[in-house]
């Protein structure tokens, strides 16, 4: 008689688990494809500003080079993190000039809304650009 209940339980155990593998299965398969939409400004180079599509998970879009984009993004997708996140107010940056560009990145990642802005006012602002190579052009500077 004791065994009866744990194999039971063993069995509803069982069945939870294969519907939920499945429906999170189905939910991937059916989720969007991560896209933001970058609009770049003062580049230095007239063919990277503008604004562009990149799509990923396919990668595509009308980004110059979605697939190192997407690359770069994943890489800089950690779980609990959010990659977009601006720089915190209470850094200590640099104060340097790395010219006048600037870039907005709106839309969907990892099932997140995104809406970032992006210059080169300082130091930490310069490096937090630069991290996102190829995702954002290399600017000429000041």
């Amino acid at each position: 008689m004791p065994r009866f209940p744990r194999l039971a339980l063993a069995l509803a155990l069982a069945a939870l688990s294969t519907c939920s593998t499945a429906s999170v299965a189905a939910a991937a398969a059916s989720a969007p494809p991560d896209h933001l939409t970058l609009t770049v400004t003062d580049s230095g180079d007239p063919a990277a500003d503008g604004t562009f599509v990149l799509t990923c998970h396919p990668a595509g879009g009308t980004h110059p080079a979605p697939q190192a984009a997407c690359d770069r993004l994943d890489e800089l997708t950690t779980w609990g993190t959010d990659p977009f996140a601006p720089v915190p107010p209470d850094s200590m940056c640099t104060m340097q000039y790395g010219g006048p560009a600037t870039a907005h990145v709106t839309g969907t990642w990892a099932g997140r809304p995104v809406d970032a802005s992006f210059r080169r006012t300082d130091g930490c602002e310069i490096a937090r650009w630069d991290d996102f190579a190829p995702v954002l052009p290399t600017t000429t500077g000041a």
